[in-house]
């Protein structure tokens, strides 16, 4: 289902918007504004006119995008004057991250802190803003003016002060130059300074008592944990594995973690993880997964391992399509109403348990606490242990477990006959790498191999639906895939490829992502510079190119493509993308020594780039290959690749065609220096356990 059902019974008329592919710009389809989509015929209409430009950029499965349509944009005298004064340009910014980018950055410089969704910004027809903000109210309230008293504002500001209007204008402008100027590191040279910065900072912020940093909202930041794990393991600093792991535990016990179907909501916005926006995105499970999975290998800890199988049966059952891509998110509201879905009342539960089951269910998801949720209602979360409960009722631990497991199985099941929140089918190559990484991952570490099959069926559509045979797409809906990918596509499709290669070694993955990697170099690197700007060279000119490095929801693709690139330069001897890495590195390295705690997957990739990834590859017959996987990829090491290739394989570059005898030769290499092959599983992992053999690089 990709419309709110509530939405659909209302749509007379359809506007341009019902030829788009976006479920979110489906769901505007009815409204009585005069909707375009970001185009030519849009941005050609507002020159021509000379009226300024509204755009509005949200998400389908965005709350308060919901509120704001159902205010103001379903209204019609509201859209009158939407229609009178403005070319109004709706914007899904899943579809277009280049755009929403652009005007989150305006926002930024407008209002010194951050933006969100709806995003709601006045441009003149150059596509220059001068007026940006988030959700308005059709009524002034929350200390917000009326939407429609902004919009007559706005357009008398525009009518009257065209000059103020012009200066600001290039104001803006300069803004956005200078926001890619970023100095090289003194000398050239790379140091792991930034690295320990970030750790500390994060260790300064982090939340002792609910895990994560800072206070609310809370958002997962699943790249701030996995370089706080890596780190631990690297150094052994034990402050920064218990941050990662009491933060992945915490999370694993609150609200924001579906305590009946498995998977993460995007945010908490309290401290202790209890209450989300209820909204499920395929870009935070994809990265949890794999999170959860490693950190279930660090700790052997079995809350992790329960979290991995219910997210990863989670992203089978609800958001892989028939075809084999990852859908892209679930609403936050079903009946009009945030989160109806998930809450409950104990009234609710009372008429599904017994009374056993529910002496065990209600002080373990805090049913016997005051509600937690609007309405009188309660989100589960687990306030109490299994344990506790146990005690309390001088029951075993088991028959409190039996109890709990059939009380979670009836809930889901009667949850599952409710109104569900409109889901959005459209299929995003990035995210789709991020899932198959996670699944991939994951299946890997448990030895999952119909997790591993998961990915590589989404691998198999994005390769025959989004990949041109020469370019890859950005989104698929319907059959119809379009729009030009972005760096994070490559970025993350290549390190995905190399994900599923260590759960799954195919040569053919290996190719493809040297095919990918050749075309981030020549699309999208900076030349001058060194690092990747977010839309290829061919791209559609917009009025800022922008070269993230700084990690947001998603991580940043500067930082993935030189993580992914260090890999592949090591695994394939191919030093061009070595050299891109470094450059990438040094390319955002102000910003790494300023604020380095908001780069982690460029740290990831330095710490690489100085102590390079050691690469195992093991060559024999398939059955010894599986026991050697199941064992060496169960275990943390992230500094290692692990690729089973087995004897028979064919068509191996010279850095893979090794020798394979009648056991499992394991073949050890980092930077250029290569160790005799072992035969031996303990020896193997004796040599990974001691430090790092060289120190050049390539």
């Amino acid at each position: 289902m990709t419309h709110r059902p509530e939405a659909s019974a209302r749509q007379v008329r359809q506007n341009r918007l019902a030829r788009e592919t976006s479920p979110y710009l489906q769901q505007h389809a009815g409204n009585p504004v005069d909707w375009y989509p970001w185009g030519d015929e849009a941005l050609a209409l507002a020159r021509a006119s000379d009226k300024p430009i509204l755009l509005s950029i949200g998400y389908s499965a965005c709350h308060w995008c919901h509120v704001m349509a159902h205010e103001s944009f379903e209204d019609p005298s509201v859209a009158a004057v939407m229609n009178e004064h403005f070319v109004n340009i709706k914007v899904d910014r899943e579809e277009r991250p280049d755009i929403d980018q652009i005007y989150q950055t305006a926002h930024q410089l407008f209002n010194q802190r951050g933006g969100g969704w709806p995003l709601t910004a006045f441009l003149a027809p150059d596509q220059t803003p001068f007026f940006v903000g988030t959700y308005f109210p059709k009524e002034a309230r929350y200390q917000l003016p009326g939407f429609v008293e902004l919009l007559e504002r706005i357009a008398a500001v525009y009518r009257d002060r065209r000059g103020e209007l012009g200066e600001q204008g290039k104001a803006v402008r300069a803004a956005f130059e200078q926001l890619d100027t970023e100095p090289a590191p003194q000398g050239g040279a790379l140091s792991a300074a930034p690295v320990a910065a970030a750790v500390r900072a994060l260790l300064a912020s982090f939340d002792a008592r609910y895990g994560g940093f800072g206070s609310a909202p809370k958002f997962p930041h699943p790249t701030d944990l996995e370089l706080l794990l890596r780190e631990s393991a690297r150094s052994g600093d034990a402050s920064a594995r218990h941050a990662a792991l009491f933060t992945l535990e915490k999370m694993a016990e609150g609200g924001i973690y579906d305590q009946l179907g498995g998977g993460f909501c995007r945010y908490s916005v309290d401290a202790k993880w209890a209450i989300p926006h209820f909204e499920k995105m395929l870009y935070d499970n994809g990265p949890l997964l794999r999170l959860y999975a490693d950190a279930w290998a660090v700790s052997r800890n079995p809350r992790f391992a329960h979290v991995a199988e219910e997210t990863a049966a989670w992203l089978q059952r609800e958001m892989q399509s028939p075809e084999g891509g990852y859908y892209s998110s679930l609403d936050a509201d079903s009946e009009g109403h945030e989160g109806k879905f998930y809450v409950w009342t104990p009234g609710e539960a009372r008429a599904l348990l017994t009374a056993e089951e529910l002496a065990v269910a209600a002080p373990y998801f805090g049913l016997e606490n005051p509600p937690n949720f609007e309405g009188e209602r309660w989100h589960l979360a687990i306030t109490r242990g299994i344990d506790a409960v146990a005690h309390r009722l001088g029951e075993s631990a088991e028959e409190c477990e039996r109890l709990l497991a059939s009380a979670r199985r009836k809930l889901f099941e009667a949850r599952e006959l409710r109104v569900r929140p409109g889901r959005d089918e459209k299929i995003l190559t990035s995210w789709n790498a991020l899932a198959i990484q996670g699944m991939a991952r994951a299946g890997a570490v448990f030895g999952r191999a119909d997790w591993i099959a998961s990915a590589r069926r989404a691998l198999d559509f994005v390769r025959t639906t989004l990949w041109t045979g020469d370019r890859l797409l950005a989104t698929c809906k319907d059959g119809r895939a379009h729009l030009n990918a972005y760096v994070d596509d490559y970025a993350f499709l290549i390190a995905a490829l190399l994900e599923l290669m260590q759960a799954d070694f195919r040569v053919s993955d290996l190719r493809f992502a040297g095919v990918l990697a050749g075309a981030l170099l020549a699309r999208f690197e900076d030349s001058a510079r060194g690092g990747f700007f977010f839309t290829s060279h061919d791209h559609e000119a917009l009025i800022h190119r922008p070269k993230p490095g700084y990690d947001n929801a998603t991580p940043a693709g500067n930082g993935v493509a030189a993580f992914a690139l260090n890999r592949l330069g090591y695994l394939t001897g191919e030093a061009r993308y070595l050299r891109a890495a470094e450059r990438a590195i040094a390319a955002s390295w102000s910003g790494l020594e300023r604020h380095p705690a908001g780069f982690a997957s460029l740290l990831a990739a330095l710490a690489e780039t100085l102590t390079p990834t050691r690469i195992a590859v093991l060559r024999g017959p398939r059955e010894a290959l599986a026991a050697w996987q199941r064992a060496l990829l169960a275990e943390y090491r992230p500094d290692v690749m692990i690729l089973g290739v087995p004897a028979d394989a064919a068509g191996l570059p010279a850095s893979l065609d090794k020798p394979a005898g009648h056991g499992v030769n394991a073949y050890i290499c980092q930077g250029v220096t290569c160790l005799e092959p072992v035969s031996d599983l303990d020896a193997m992992r004796s040599l990974f356990d001691a430090k790092p053999f060289i120190v050049p690089t390539v």
